[in-house]
């Protein structure tokens, strides 16, 4: 019975909005801050491992993330939206362990969290010849990406993974949306440049404003 009921609890916590579950941690529902948790964590890890290129590092900065997210909930007003406020937390964390030089050079790509190409040869519906093609691919685009400076990578991560728009992605970087603009810009520019063999309808349009 109580299993079910925790299972109840949880599926009602996780309909609230966001700014109403972090009000609920910050009036000492620690119950909400695990419902925002199971909603955020896997999007955060993705974004994380983009960043850092190593899915166990992802996952300790991800928990790093969550951490300074209850901390501060005493803090917490809801005048922007949780998701910026969350990914200004961890590309500021991301970024830091960037510049100390503690993430691993190598890549771990076979170990991504959320990979693209992973979903593609799950599908049964490539050949075999068309899988190599589509895997290879999807390393260049990753490998171009993970190749921008620091703050283009992180532009183009929360622009186009995360699907934020660019004052959310200005707030998240502590930058005008003039800038961000600017980043991605710049950073498209590069990812034509370098993946010119590639460019077809996904890849196009990426520079342009909205």
């Amino acid at each position: 019975m109580n299993m079910v009921f925790n299972k109840l609890y949880m599926e009602a916590l996780i309909t609230g909005t966001d700014a109403e579950l972090m009000l609920r941690v910050k009036e000492g529902d620690e119950s909400s801050f695990v419902g925002l948790l199971l909603r955020y964590r896997k999007p955060l890890v993705n974004y994380l491992y983009r960043m850092v290129q190593n899915a166990g590092v992802a996952e300790e900065l991800a928990q790093d993330v969550f951490l300074r997210v209850y901390r501060a909930r005493h803090t917490y007003e809801p005048t922007a939206k949780f998701t910026t406020w969350l990914y200004r937390i961890a590309t500021h964390v991301a970024l830091n362990h960037l510049r100390d030089g503690r993430i691993a050079r190598k890549s771990d790509s076979l170990d991504e969290p959320e990979n693209a190409t992973a979903r593609i040869l799950s599908n049964g519906e490539l050949s075999a010849e068309e899988r190599l093609v589509a895997n290879d691919r999807e390393r260049e685009i990753r490998d171009a990406i993970r190749a921008l400076p620091e703050k283009q990578k992180a532009a183009v991560l929360l622009h186009k993974y995360q699907e934020l728009d660019y004052k959310q992605i200005a707030d998240a970087l502590d930058c005008t949306e003039s800038a961000v603009k600017s980043l991605l810009f710049r950073a498209y520019e590069t990812l034509r440049v370098r993946l010119a063999h590639l460019v077809g309808p996904r890849l196009a349009g990426e520079g342009r404003t909205k």
